[in-house]
């Protein structure tokens, strides 16, 4: 067995070293929210120029779906920094940020688990937003896509909820696995 054990470890390095394999997909998630930036700023740029520079006027609720469409921009956005700076450290490799001023106050306590609850509130928070916008423009959409989206959202709600029972009831486990600092073996 011990002259396998040269063979076992680089394996086990090369699996380990795999990890970063996933670099490239984060790089790339970089360059698609600055996909996100150009399209946030050609929207606020239309948006000011309908306001005040367009012979028509917009209307409140015009303005209101623009805004709308602003924020959801915002929401991918933080979506993919989670994804980018979450995933990263949690599965390629720790970001050197301590006493970094701008560190953001999650990384500190940042898992698999985390994340996907940070994940899933993001996307109910994106879905919300299209619901809102979907029902300041009813009058311009269909009862089927009403409905369906109603529904993707109710999915999406009982989706969050079913990952944080479960995440709640691992760390309760893993907490009652762990043997009590006071406990006499």
């Amino acid at each position: 067995m011990s002259s396998l054990k040269p063979t076992i470890d680089r394996l086990e390095t090369f699996i380990f070293w795999s990890r970063w394999l996933q670099a490239p997909l984060y790089l790339g998630l970089i360059i698609a929210q600055c996909a996100y930036v150009y399209l946030f700023m050609l929207e606020l740029w239309h948006l000011i120029h309908n306001l005040f520079f367009s012979s028509t006027r917009i209307t409140e609720t015009e303005v209101m779906l623009v805004v709308l469409g602003l924020i959801d921009v915002v929401m991918i956005a933080n979506l993919l920094i989670m994804v980018i700076i979450g995933g990263y450290e949690t599965f390629v490799s720790r970001l050197d940020l301590e006493g970094h001023p701008d560190q953001p106050e999650w990384l500190s306590h940042v898992n698999a688990g985390v994340l996907k609850i940070k994940l899933s509130t993001a996307i109910i928070g994106i879905s919300s937003i299209h619901l809102l916008k979907t029902f300041i423009n009813a009058d311009n959409m269909t009862e089927h896509t009403i409905k369906w989206q109603v529904v993707i959202h109710v999915v999406f709600l009982l989706s969050a909820l079913a990952m944080a029972w479960v995440d709640r009831l691992m760390t309760t486990t893993v907490a009652l696995s762990k043997p009590s600092h006071g406990a006499r073996h």
